[in-house]
């Protein structure tokens, strides 16, 4: 006679068939307790089944799956995806001063990285020089301070531009970041139709989570258009965006949200591009996604799915696009800060594949992985260096590269996918009755929304709901401290002297009427592009080209809400 580890019954007691997943939770399912205290949901909410069969779950193939490479791309947006080219492993990096932001780069593509992705420090990414006085603490800490193209130069110095792939996180100063770039590579030789790679320049994500712009959404946004336009005309292979959920999930979102939010900010960007004048197959091709990897592992993989779904539908059926590369999303995976602990910190080795594996089985095209100590401090060599040998074991030693998509036809996945559609699609409606996206932003709309999901993950954690090993259970009181990455406080003193003597070198006729020609353009209705690609070669400042356009057009202050 067999019993069951739970007890329950013996193979006598047992029915010999049953009529469904409905008898089976009936007769045998419900007679054994379930654990109690813990939420058997995603963390976005939806209520997860004990069990998903063909009774419960609905897949139509042909309209919900298909093949790789083949509208929907629900299962991927190549036909041979990793079994022909593995996903671009791109470890983001930068801090200090560009010289040793460039040691890094060289470090990471020495051990095995295929491509560049680049942080910038604080007041980089908010439009100061390292002189002004917000600056002051904050120089080099969190990325890499690039001031003029003189620093930009000294970033990718020894690294030929035409043979890379470089990703850039930057938003409400992306068209600058870009010009330097632009600026660098053509100083190499390497014309600016020949450079590939992606700059992030979501600026509604800004409003919405992340909390860094200048201006008041509409000037932003034209900005944004400019470069669409730009890229569109005079850089083919470049990705002018990267529609970035991964930011609006660090603030608290969940999947759900994070999944609406960014699809509906990437339908407003078509849609000022449409309306400035260009053809949608003529931009769309190059438009990207970024999002999180979090460790809700099966809702993360439905998310990706849903998301490549809903983007080739909207983009065929909505926007009237005919090529077929106009209905891929592609997108960049990183997994999720928010989730690494200070507690254990090893631990977060363990999250981190997780997360990592979540988004190769969603079918990724490009990934970076925390460092284990990232929640402490910027990432020791050491530690991204295990992060990158993370991707490369899934890679190489897992086996899940093998076949494609091969979490497409569970039936749990199925439902998830499906259901996170639905979820996004109610979402679409609700902003769409404010007005869109800016008037939404206006209103606190996904400011609120993403406040209340973080204060009921937060709460569900406190209760103890939702267990976060080392955290709430499993604590440890004799930690061993982690050696950590500092930034040498002489290294912001280095950079004040260099960027004051760029102004003092630098042809000042040339520079004053570069900034004019600049806020001129500002004032007017012009690409600003080229003006900005001008202006980084006469070597005028970030801080000066953003203190220009604030002067023309103010700064934006947030209603806070509570």
């Amino acid at each position: 006679m067999f019993v069951d580890f739970g007890g329950m019954a013996t193979t006598e007691d047992r029915p010999s068939a049953l009529d469904g997943i409905a008898e089976w939770r009936r007769q045998l399912y419900e007679a054994s307790p379930e654990r109690q205290g813990e939420l058997f949901s995603t963390i976005s909410g939806l209520e997860v089944d004990p069990l998903y069969t063909a009774d419960s779950v609905v897949v139509d193939e042909e309209r919900d799956l298909g093949y790789p490479g083949v509208y929907p791309f629900t299962r991927g947006v190549y036909p041979s995806m990793y079994r022909g080219k593995l996903w671009t492993m791109r470890q983001f990096a930068g801090f200090g001063t560009a010289a040793e932001t460039n040691e890094r780069f060289r470090y990471l593509l020495e051990h095995g990285q295929t491509g560049l992705s680049t942080a910038f420090d604080m007041p980089s990414l908010m439009g100061y020089d390292s002189d002004h006085p917000r600056s002051l603490g904050e120089v080099g800490r969190e990325g890499v301070a690039i001031d003029s193209l003189q620093d930009m130069e000294t970033l990718f110095s020894g690294i030929p531009l035409g043979d890379v792939s470089t990703s850039m996180t930057i938003n409400c100063t992306a068209p600058i970041a870009l010009a330097f770039y632009v600026c660098v590579a053509e100083n190499q030789g390497v014309p600016r139709s020949e450079l590939r790679g992606t700059i992030q320049t979501d600026i509604l994500k800004e409003y919405i989570a992340q909390k860094e712009w200048m201006f008041p959404p509409e000037p932003s946004m034209r900005l944004v258009t400019d470069m669409v336009e730009f890229c569109t005309r005079e850089m083919p292979l470049w990705h002018p965006i990267s529609i970035s959920g991964y930011h609006i999930r660090e603030a608290g979102s969940n999947a759900t949200q994070e999944l609406a939010f960014t699809l509906m900010n990437g339908f407003t960007y078509v849609e000022a591009a449409i309306e400035r004048g260009l053809e949608v197959d003529d931009f769309a091709p190059r438009l990207s996604f970024f999002f999180n990897a979090h460790l809700d592992f099966f809702e993360e993989v439905a998310k990706y799915r849903a998301a490549r779904r809903i983007w080739a539908r909207e983009m065929r059926e909505r926007y009237g696009a005919k090529n077929p590369r106009s209905w891929l999303m592609r997108f960049h995976t990183q997994t999720a800060g928010v989730s690494l602990t200070a507690q254990q910190p090893e631990v977060n080795i363990v999250r981190t594949a997780l997360e990592a594996l979540s988004a190769v089985l969603g079918g990724t095209q490009s990934l970076h992985t925390n460092s284990f100590d990232e929640a402490l401090a910027l990432p020791t060599e050491n530690a991204v260096r295990l992060a990158l040998r993370t991707q490369q074991v899934i890679a190489h030693e897992t086996g899940v590269v093998n076949t494609i998509d091969p979490l497409g036809g569970s039936y749990f996945v199925e439902d998830l996918t499906n259901r996170l559609e639905v979820e996004a699609y109610d979402y679409f409606d609700r902003i769409r009755s404010l007005g869109g996206v800016v008037p939404a932003i206006k209103e606190n709309f996904f400011q609120r929304e993403i406040a209340d999901a973080s204060f009921r993950y937060q709460s569900e954690v406190e209760a103890k709901q939702r267990i976060i090993v080392g955290v709430n259970r499993y604590e440890s009181e004799d930690e061993n401290e982690l050696e950590i990455l500092r930034i040498d406080p002489a290294l912001e003193n280095e950079q004040i002297e260099r960027v004051k003597a760029l102004r003092a070198g630098r042809d000042s006729a040339a520079a004053e009427a570069a900034l004019a020609r600049l806020k001129r353009g500002a004032e007017g209705e012009e690409n600003l592009m080229p003006l900005i690609v001008d202006a980084a070669n006469a070597h005028v400042t970030m801080g000066e080209m953003c203190d220009a356009l604030r002067e023309v057009w103010g700064v934006w202050r947030e209603t806070p809400v509570f």
